[in-house]
């Protein structure tokens, strides 16, 4: 029965679950540093800015073991926990539902859906992530640089949160998230480029001011990944956090706004 899974199922799906792979991957990034009190004010209770307000901003596509293929995008704001450095996934966009529930109930990825384009034409390349018609995230670089194929590791973090079902507070504390990613990649270019983030009430982009551009980079290759908790927070203190990476409900209102139909108008 579909709806009940027989042991030998359930066993095959943690498999997939325990150790999810992300091939093919294609990734355009670029860095930039933002006002040290933003990131001050935006890293969540369990999270200490890094020693520079440094920001992520990319855009990708992938095949995988457990989701199929899919695009998105993210903003990733470097933090601290305890002695672990690493970036603080703020935002992020996906096209394929199975890519945002699967990220979005195992690491507490905070996915919505979106559209993206990823382009290339010699040593230039394009990327971006549009949602309800605004273009949030837009990276343009030349690629000049060959570093050639490699190894790389690196981890994030994420806060999995359950509003509570009464629309007050949580259910219970979040657990803060850590995910590692072990990278063979085939393509490693870097070089130069620019950067525009969008604004909506939902994806406030734009908060994130560029001080200072630094190095754009393009990766190819396979990502290998696990995930695993390191704490608990405050589920009073982190509300307001969660609120920030969720859409604005209350700005969602179509009961009480008045529609003019065409056939009226």
């Amino acid at each position: 029965m579909g709806f009940v899974k027989t042991k030998e199922e359930v066993a095959r799906i943690q498999a997939v679950l325990s150790a999810p792979r992300f091939v093919g991957a294609e990734m355009l990034s670029i860095d930039f540093l933002t006002r040290k009190e933003t990131v001050a004010a935006i890293l969540p209770p369990g999270l200490e800015p890094a020693d520079e307000p440094l920001v992520t901003a990319m855009v990708g596509r992938w095949r995988s073991n457990c989701v199929a293929d899919f695009t998105g995008g993210a903003i990733y704001v470097m933090a601290r926990h305890k002695d672990i450095t690493g970036p603080y996934v703020l935002s992020m966009y996906m096209d394929q539902d199975h890519a945002i529930i699967f990220g979005r109930d195992l690491f507490g990825e905070p996915k919505k859906m979106a559209s993206t384009t990823l382009q290339r034409r010699g040593s230039f390349m394009h990327g971006f992530v549009e949602r309800g018609g605004t273009r949030l995230i837009e990276i343009k670089a030349d690629l000049t640089e060959d570093l050639g194929p490699g190894q790389a590791q690196g981890v994030n973090f994420n806060i999995k949160a359950t509003p509570s079902c009464t629309g007050i507070g949580l259910e219970d504390d979040p657990v803060l998230t850590l995910a590692e990613f072990r990278n063979s990649l085939d393509v490693q270019r870097r070089g130069r480029g620019s950067l525009t983030l969008g604004h909506t009430v939902h994806d406030p982009l734009s908060d994130l001011e560029i001080v200072e551009l630094r190095g754009a980079a393009y990766l190819e290759g396979d990502l290998i990944t696990s995930c695993r908790p390191l704490a608990r927070l405050n589920a009073d203190a982190f509300l307001p956090y969660l609120y920030g990476r969720l859409d604005d409900w209350s700005a969602l209102d179509t009961e009480n706004v008045q529609t003019i139909h065409p056939q009226n108008a």
